[in-house]
């Protein structure tokens, strides 16, 4: 019983998009997947070899072609043979970021634990 159709919500956990199918009815039903630009609401919408799937995800978005239905989740290597990547690629990172907290000079501020010793010995204690 093949079907030229499937689920979204199947489609997404087969595709290892999300973690869980209840994750993936709850990510359709929010609104934040578009087949092919048009959005949907509805978990049992029906996708298709050939569609565009747009994914919004929480800090990026996924753009993939179906290019196959699942029938298992299986590992990732056969996850990526059902989709196509069409999303652009990730902003590059900037500079890191600098040291929190003011440099001081070597020898200022507090005394060592090995100079308090010394200190303590001039003082005659």
């Amino acid at each position: 019983m093949t079907s030229d159709r499937q689920r979204i919500d199947k489609w997404l956990w087969y595709a290892r998009v999300v973690k869980s199918r209840t994750l993936a009815q709850k990510l359709a039903a929010a609104g934040h997947v578009r087949i092919n630009k048009e959005k949907t609401s509805a978990p049992s919408q029906a996708v298709k070899p050939g569609d565009v799937l747009t994914i919004t995800l929480p800090r990026r978005i996924l753009i993939y072609r179906i290019l196959d239905l699942g029938t298992r989740r299986g590992p990732a290597v056969e996850a990526q043979t059902l989709y196509e990547d069409l999303s652009p690629p990730p902003e590059p990172k900037s500079e890191p970021k600098p040291e929190s907290g003011p440099r001081r000079e070597p020898g200022s501020g507090r005394p060592t634990k090995r100079e308090r010793r010394k200190l303590d010995q001039l003082k005659g204690g």
